[in-house]
């Protein structure tokens, strides 16, 4: 068989016609330009004093050219005479004959000559240059230095007055942002950095720094050492929108919550550790969730589980993009968050699921932690990590209510248990205190702390947030959305918080779509269809309820029922349910309400023509339905049964659940209208309201 050689292709050098002359190659090109024209010019008979006409425009040429340029009279000198030298030369060899040994040897002479000068001459060059450069930054460092210098004394002479303390600066670097600096000192014998730290607030009287700057002193590289940051412009008054970058992050990177007073972003992390975030009405602490929310979406190996007692207000602005459709994690947009809990049987179960969740992977897991080396669990896209984001958690924790107590012990029970297994906890406070922050186990777990305090000055103890930190005062961010931040990465600082709009929030949604992991399948499994069916529109069904009833659209079909995405009412399907038929115990129980009808006369129902219209659930379907006028009779009968200490929505309608199977959004609703009519007496606020009937209240104080 014949073989066929593949031929070998090498490669030659290439030359590089757009490159500049170098010494050899533009004496060269000087030299054979010079003998060419000058045969050429002795065979046709040129007048020899063409080629010095043209030598001289040359050389002026030339020399306009590099005196723009500002190079050096010696390269001006070079240019010119290597001009008039080969026009003299292509002159005089025009007249005796360029072939002779005698213009040849010449030519090469002067060749030579203009190669080894221009070699020394942009040698000089560069060594101007670079002279130049030199100088430039020795002046530039001048300026500095004495500015730094001005600085430096200044600063010691106010920490020698203010402290008593004498420092040796040994350093002062200005920030980036041009926000203000920070000063590298020495401290004197056994002094320590918080004997100047306790002294800020007065620092930084002394110094006239506009509200909202600060002194804060911090280690520096050694026990010796301190550094003083020095605000010198004021970043926490103004809105700072919420960045437009959605970038994917990760929970091992870092997660931004801010910038700090010198416009540095804060980065919070947050594998092994809890988070507390403490703030009171109006100081931006729902805007700061939102922010922290913002963060977990874009996160490619984080899901996010929001209890928030409140109506879920927390997290319904991450839910309700995807909300249009059908609301289901498999639609075109899923939500921004996991999980969402607004009442306390829905958080019940989520906190069991995590609990569930967080046991299995103990097992699970075993195998790949080992091959991993690692006792915590390799967090990633593939095992994401769960945050539950728990709105005035520490609230509940604090709570004396047997029903938020039995929640408190699932929180403590996560917070205590799940750290290696990637689950941790964000918990809101209203207040800085000792009743709110009592708690041992999130003063230990949760090592991220917020504190946003709008200025606000009453129950607002920063100590109970920050232990061991001195100088922070609430008077030094008297704004919304300020603060001060401190981790285990960094000690605890002024800080601002982005402001964030809904729109923004829908944006964020939509661009990290496809961010959002999924569930490893064992936990999963764990988490069975507590989890799975999360997003079922009969647990969804409250959060489709945002358009209050008077702004519903008007027209012949404006009360018809909506199938797509909406309730699912039994009462308003085409088919009616079949009937129940009727048990000793429901005969019994009406008998027991004619009864309380008979004695107390509070049981008739309002007209239904005449009753005003909340923008909240209107279960108008039921009624004029026997079944719901019997739930509301015993409801009414167990708020009579609680005696002069009352109860609550969610303690009746469990009590209703097994046998009218009521909502607590209901019971919400009947509850609202017997304290506006004085049927019952509404007593504390948040999670501490509850409804007293009107003959067991005895003049107490009451919110209506």
């Amino acid at each position: 068989m014949a073989t066929t050689d593949h031929p070998t292709t090498t490669s030659a050098p290439v030359w590089d016609w757009s490159a500049g002359h170098g010494p050899v190659t533009g004496a060269l090109s000087a030299t054979t330009g010079a003998l060419a024209l000058a045969t050429t010019g002795a065979a046709t008979g040129m007048p020899p004093t063409w080629a010095m006409a043209v030598g001289a425009a040359g050389a002026i040429g030339h020399t306009i050219s590099t005196l723009r340029e500002r190079l050096s009279a010696r390269t001006v000198t070079l240019r010119a005479s290597s001009w008039l030298l080969g026009a003299g030369w292509t002159t005089w060899a025009m007249a005796t004959g360029p072939l002779t040994w005698t213009a040849l040897g010449s030519l090469a002479v002067l060749g030579v000559g203009i190669g080894t000068a221009a070699r020394s001459t942009s040698l000089y060059e560069d060594a101007r240059e670079l002279e130049l450069i030199a100088l430039a930054d020795r002046q530039v460092a001048a300026e500095l230095s004495a500015e730094r210098r001005t600085l430096a004394a200044e600063w010691v002479e106010r920490i020698q007055r203010v402290c008593g303390i004498t420092v040796t600066v040994l350093a002062i670097e200005k920030w980036p942002t041009a926000t203000g600096f920070t000063i590298d000192a020495e401290l004197p014998g056994a002094t320590t950095y918080d004997q100047i730290a306790k002294d800020s607030a007065r620092l930084s009287a002394d110094a006239r720094l506009p509200h909202g700057c600060t002194v804060a002193a911090t280690p520096g590289i050694h026990q010796g050492r301190v550094l003083v940051d020095v605000s010198t412009v004021n970043v926490l008054a103004g809105e700072i929108p919420y960045p437009a970058d959605y970038s994917p992050l990760s929970i091992h990177t870092g997660l931004p919550w801010g910038v700090r007073s010198d416009g540095r972003d804060i980065p919070v992390y947050l594998r092994e550790q809890c988070a507390l975030v403490v703030g009171p009405t109006g100081s931006g602490k729902t805007n700061f969730v939102h922010t922290v929310l913002a963060g977990f979406a874009r996160a490619t190996d984080i899901l996010t589980w929001v209890i928030d007692l409140n109506a879920g207000s927390a997290g319904l602005p991450w839910v309700r993009p995807a909300l249009d459709g059908d609301g289901t994690p498999d639609s075109e947009t899923r939500p921004g968050i996991d999980w969402l809990a607004s009442s306390y049987e829905e958080a019940a179960l989520m906190l069991d699921t995590a609990v569930r969740v967080g046991k299995h992977r103990k097992v699970v897991y075993q195998d790949l932690m080992a091959r991993a080396d690692t006792d915590l669990l390799p967090v990633s896209a593939q095992i994401p990590q769960i945050m539950l984001v728990i709105d005035e958690g520490a609230e509940i924790l604090a709570s004396n209510d047997p029903t938020m107590r039995k929640l408190a012990a699932k929180i403590l029970e996560v917070v205590r248990l799940m750290r290696a297994m990637g689950i941790r906890t964000v918990l809101t406070a209203l207040g800085a205190t000792g009743a709110v922050l009592g708690n041992l186990m999130i003063r230990r777990e949760a090592k991220a702390r917020v504190c946003l305090t709008g200025g606000e000055v009453e129950g607002m103890d920063l100590s109970k947030v920050f232990p061991g930190s001195r100088g922070l005062k609430p008077e030094q961010a008297p704004y919304k959305g300020a603060g001060f931040i401190g981790t285990p990465e960094s000690t605890p600082g002024l800080f601002k918080s982005w402001r964030i709009t809904p729109r923004q929030i829908t944006d964020i949604v939509h661009a990290t779509n496809t961010l959002h992991p999924r569930l490893d399948e064992p936990s999963a499994k764990a988490a069975g269809p507590a989890y799975a069916r999360r997003w079922d529109t009969t647990r969804t069904a409250w959060m489709r309820t945002t358009t209050p009833a008077d702004e519903q659209p008007a027209g012949p079909n404006a009360g018809a029922p909506t199938r797509s995405g909406g309730l699912n009412l039994s009462a308003l399907r085409d088919t009616p349910a079949p009937a129940t038929p009727a048990t000793d115990e429901d005969t019994l129980a009406a008998r027991f309400m004619a009864q309380i009808d008979a004695e107390f006369g509070t049981t008739n129902e309002p007209d239904t023509d005449t009753r005003e219209e909340r923008p909240s659930l209107n279960l108008s379907a039921f009624r004029n339905e026997q079944t719901d006028s019997e739930a509301r009779q015993a409801a009414l009968a167990v708020l009579l049964a609680a005696g002069p200490d009352g109860t609550g929505a969610s303690a009746i309608a469990r009590a209703l659940a097994e046998q009218h199977g009521t909502s607590r959004q209901t019971v919400v609703g009947w509850l609202k209208e017997w304290a506006e009519d004085g049927t019952a007496v509404r007593i504390g606020t948040g999670t501490k309201t509850r409804y007293v009937h009107h003959r067991h209240h005895r003049g107490g104080p009451a919110e209506g």
